[in-house]
């Protein structure tokens, strides 16, 4: 096996390159070859492949890039303490292979073997090094240092050429180099004496006049002192030669030299500029981030040949947009504008031959046709040579691959290419990329506005904007739609979303003679090998709108190197987009063409097959995440077949919780999976997974829905188990969305289904789930009752956990009731043990109430130090629940102290917290201390506003306790700000509700109703 890094990063097995996978893998292959038998850090692999804040999987994306590499290379890479080492016979890597020689050349002992040894280092190089691993770092650190050794290299090659007089050698090696690096004055100087010692004077004085005017141009300075005095010898020689020439055709009328005869200028064929620019689209619309790119590259100087690559899915516009750019900058590039049609991929035409583009080009420019030579390369290098001086620019449209476009750039400075493609071509040196993605709302709006008429999508905006969500923001598509509705008039944005709508009629509907969306995602599809067809196939069976790599490898069925390298090749493509590292989605419509060629192409089992394994593996991943998250309510065994081969795994609650968030859509599409499959305990097993996750990040419409779905699948097959589970989750979501009556009512049949199982354990889940219903009720007694049941229950099954969960439950009630001394006694049975951290909720909910219960006994300094301990804790466990009454808490305790300003701006940091959750189970409470220290600080009105929505929202969600409050504080309020009589009535009300729940707050409101009805 044998490796390349002077270049793009390869391998060749007996002369067959290897396929090395993405550029990721490319990166760490390079980043171990560089330091061959040396250990190089996983810190160091994480440097190169993320040059800003690394994802917290970096190092998992490495081990997964080894993995691969040591499958397909085995024996070459090692782990060592710090990372990894690669071993293998330097001899076998160009690198090491380079080095090697140029230190045998430097010690040689003739100048015929110095310059053998000198031409075959040179030629261990490709290209740039390391291109096509796509890392800016490894570029600077590793690959620019390289060039100035093989710089060093072709000097000291060239110079020791020159003294064997091998002068052709030189002008070829060098003149395609010095276009490449201008400033290199010293290999300039080379050539220009090459050219001048191999009878090539008029070239020699063309080359020194481009490199003059180069330096002259761009840095206003000549060239130096050697190459001046070279040009001056070739001058004078030329002189001598042209006064022995005019003495001989005085004599003799004829023309002859001993040296190669001096072509006149006139007699080669004049360059042609020409413009085969397509016709600009006059309704050009969006793209102005993609356009300007475009433009700053192809305006961007004369210091070197530009070139752009365009990249994005068939239908985005690449060609389109190359066309505006080319039009727009098309005065910049005097010698002309080209345009090539690739053919990359075309209805019934193959990719164009690179040679027979060559040959279009050669006689476009004025080659003559028999002018032009026969072979690829001999072609490239008169078309390198024709351009060397000119501003040129050539559009290279629909591109395949690389090596159909490196033949045809331009190479002069000054030039610009620009080219399109499907693929990314990242392999090509130098170049600049832009990839386009859909067009936004407001772009897609604006060119249908700019075809159609604002009239028409104005008209009806919830219509135009369903438009275009269903065309997936694809450019074709839009262009489609708008020239369908062009010639019919009578169409309505509302008629055509119901033709794209319909089952099955979307791509008919996105189909016009020419143009079809279908039919440019089947030219991408058809390009593609056997392997990756499968994979592109079973991608589209993936249920939600995205997956990660782990889910990717359940769907493929295969290992996760090998699903890494498949999914990267596909990206390269544009058939499928990584969101994020390891992450991965397709654009709307080209999901929806996977998705039916998987369902027509694929056998049914298969697809079913592949549903299963991905769907049981998301049943798997998030049990597992789950029990990071808190305690399983109920023990079961997960019903999914297990899987090592592409496992997801996390050690912490955050880990836990990034997941959750990434595929949360995905989960609740899963349940409906596994409930439309008629897999009702597999759907509600996730169900019940999911909804700790929900609740704390305030996702109760798919926490509603998902338990909905599974509670009717258990129904529907008499999972009594299964209905009961799932009432309880569903009684939970009803109660943090305030209704409660509903929440108590499911709680209490999943109460006696569990009675009837004879599952103590259940039935006791049930009552504790009741009693935070209650407690939220104003029913703090019945409450108190609940959980001291449940208590009894955990006490005499020796479960510690839930034990220590009941103790926190009941230090709230006994609070509520005013029973401090019961709620103090519990709070410190809580802190005084030893759980680790699955209990640290519990800890910090603990450190809340004894805060509480200190400013109620008047130590607010030490309460502010209980919730800020409490707070640190849920801002670890990113419970955003906790944190909202905990920084309430601390609201209360500020203004005890008389810090109301800071008072003001806790309590309003908790209710935006409800707001970024739209969990709004804690905004009434918060609404009422907030109103507390208004009126605290003397701001009257805004008190009163504080409380009156406070008071609209306890009733809307039925909290007697929180509505009593409301009013109480509405009473208390000065004369001028709420009129006595209402005053009276609103405290009279609240001292019922008070004493109806039996709280120590009735005493208060009934002094504070006799001090109201007293003055008067």
């Amino acid at each position: 096996m044998e490796f390349g890094v002077l270049g793009p990063i390869s391998a060749w097995h007996n002369g067959e390159p290897v396929s090395v996978g993405g550029p990721r893998q490319r990166c760490v292959l390079g980043a171990l070859l560089i330091d061959l038998g040396k250990e190089v850090t996983v810190d160091r692999l994480i440097g190169f492949l993320w040059e800003t804040e690394p994802p917290r999987t970096a190092r998992s994306v490495i081990q997964v890039q080894v993995s691969h590499l040591r499958r397909a290379f085995p024996g070459l890479i090692r782990t060592t303490a710090g990372g990894y080492l690669a071993e293998t016979d330097p001899d076998r890597v160009d690198l090491h292979r380079f080095r090697a020689l140029t230190a045998r050349a430097r010690e040689a002992g003739s100048s015929t073997d110095a310059a053998s040894l000198w031409d075959r280092a040179l030629q261990c190089w490709r290209g740039d090094p390391f291109s096509g691993t796509g890392s800016a770092r490894l570029w600077y650190t590793v690959g620019q240092p390289l060039l100035e050794e093989r710089w060093a290299a072709v000097t000291a090659w060239a110079e020791t050429s020159l003294a064997l007089g091998d002068h052709l050698a030189i002008v070829n090696r060098l003149a395609p180099m010095v276009r490449e690096e201008p400033l290199r004055e010293r290999l300039h100087h080379l050539l220009i004496l090459a050219l001048h010692r191999s009878g090539q004077r008029a070239a020699a004085l063309a080359a020194y006049n481009e490199t003059r005017r180069y330096l002259a141009e761009e840095f206003g300075i000549e060239p130096g002192q050697e190459t001046a005095q070279l040009y001056q010898q070739i001058l004078s020689e030329e002189a001598d030669e042209a006064a022995a020439r005019g003495a001989d055709e005085s004599r003799t009328g004829s023309l002859t030299g001993p040296g190669t005869q001096v072509v006149p200028t006139d007699a080669l064929p004049p360059f042609l500029a020409r413009n085969d620019l397509p016709r600009d689209i006059p309704d050009f619309t969006g793209r102005s981030a993609d356009l300007q790119r475009v433009l700053d590259v192809g305006t961007g100087g004369r210091s070197r040949a530009e070139v752009c690559v365009i990249t994005g899915p068939g239908g985005a516009g690449k060609t389109t947009l190359s066309i505006h750019a080319a039009h727009r900058i098309a005065d910049h590039y005097p010698d002309g504008q080209l345009f090539v049609d690739l053919y990359g991929h075309t209805v019934d035409q193959e990719p164009a031959d690179p040679a027979l583009a060559l040959g279009s080009l050669l006689r476009a420019v004025g080659v003559e046709p028999d002018a032009v030579p026969d072979s690829a390369q001999e072609r490239a290098a008169l078309w390198r040579s024709i351009l060397v001086d000119k501003r040129i620019m050539i559009v290279l449209d629909n591109a395949v691959n690389q090596a159909q476009v490196s033949p045809l750039l331009a190479a002069g400075p000054g030039s610009f290419t620009l080219v399109t493609s499907r693929n990314d071509l990242a392999g090509l040196s130098g170049a600049r990329h832009v990839s386009l993605g859909m067009l936004q709302v407001a772009e897609a709006k604006e060119l249908l506005s700019t075809v159609l008429g604002t009239e028409r999508t104005t008209a009806d905006p919830e219509s135009t904007y369903r438009v275009i969500r269903l065309c997936g923001g694809l450019p074709l598509a839009l262009r489609i739609v708008a020239g369908r509705m062009t010639t019919r008039p009578r169409w309505t944005f509302a008629h055509v979303a119901q033709r794209l709508g319909a089952q099955d009629r979307r791509f008919r509907e996105l189909r016009t003679e020419g143009h079809s969306v279908e039919a440019i995602f089947e030219l991408s599809y058809q390009s593609l090998n056997a392997e990756q067809k499968s994979a592109f196939l079973r991608m589209g069976l993936m249920i939600g709108t995205s997956v990660d790599l782990h889910g990717a490898a359940a769907l493929l069925d295969q290992d996760l190197p090998d699903t890494d390298d498949l999914l990267q090749e596909l990206v390269s493509v544009c058939l499928l987009e990584e969101s994020d590292v390891d992450r991965y989605r397709f654009h709307d419509l080209i999901g929806e063409y996977a998705r039916d060629q998987a369902v027509s192409r694929l056998a049914v089992d298969d697809v079913e097959e592949s549903r299963l394994r991905l769907s049981e593996h998301y049943l798997r991943s998030a049990s597992q995440a789950a029990e990071l998250l808190g305690p399983r309510g109920h023990e079961y065994e997960v019903d999914a077949v297990p899987s090592s081969r592409y496992r997801s795994s996390w050690s912490t609650w955050s880990e836990a919780v990034h997941w959750f968030e990434f595929h949360r859509e995905n989960l609740a599409a899963v349940v409906d999976h596994f409930a439309a499959c008629k897999r009702s305990t597999q759907a509600w097993q996730l169900a019940n997974a999911l909804w700790r996750f929900y609740a704390a990040h305030g996702q109760t419409e798919l926490w509603l829905s998902t338990h909905e779905q599974a509670l009717e699948a258990s129904r529907a097959d008499r999972d009594d188990m299964g209905s009961a589970v799932t009432l309880i989750g569903l009684g939970i979501a009803h109660c943090l969305s305030g209704r409660f009556d509903l929440s108590l009512s499911l709680l209490t049949e999943a109460r006696d289904i569990f009675t009837v199982l004879g599952d103590a354990n259940g039935e006791a889940r049930a009552r504790a789930n009741m009693a935070m219903v209650l407690e939220r009720m104003g029913r703090f007694r019945e409450c108190l009752e609940c959980l001291e049941l449940v208590l009894a229950h955990t006490a005499s099954s020796q479960d510690l956990e839930q034990e220590v969960r009941q103790r926190t439950n009941i230090a709230l009630v006994h609070l509520q009731l005013g029973d401090l001394d019961e709620a103090r006694e519990c709070c410190d049975a809580v802190l005084a043990g030893e759980h680790g951290p699955r209990l640290d909720d519990c800890r910090a909910a603990a450190l809340r109430i004894l805060g509480e219960i200190d400013v109620r006994q008047g130590a607010p300094t030490s309460a502010l130090d209980r919730f800020r301990q409490a707070l640190d804790l849920f801002l670890t466990l990113e419970d955003t629940a906790g944190e909202t009454y905990t920084r309430n808490g601390i609201g209360i305790a500020l203004r005890e102290t008389g810090r109301l300003d800071e008072a003001v701006a806790a309590h309003l940091h908790a209710l935006a917290l409800g707001e970024q959750t739209a969990q709004h189970s804690a905004d009434a409470e918060v609404g009422n201390d907030l109103g507390v220290t208004y009126a605290r600080g003397k701001r009257y009105a805004e008190a009163r506003v504080s409380h009156e929505r406070a008071l609209r929202l306890a009733r809307d969600r039925h909290e007697r306790f929180a509505e009593a409050q409301a009013l109480y504080g509405l009473g208390r309020l000065p004369a001028d700000t709420v009129e006595p009589d209402a005053a009276a009535s609103m405290l009279v009300e609240a001292t019922e509700i008070f004493t109806e729940l039996g709280v120590p707050e009735a005493v208060e409101a009934r002094a504070e109703l006799r001090r109201v009805t007293s003055g008067r």
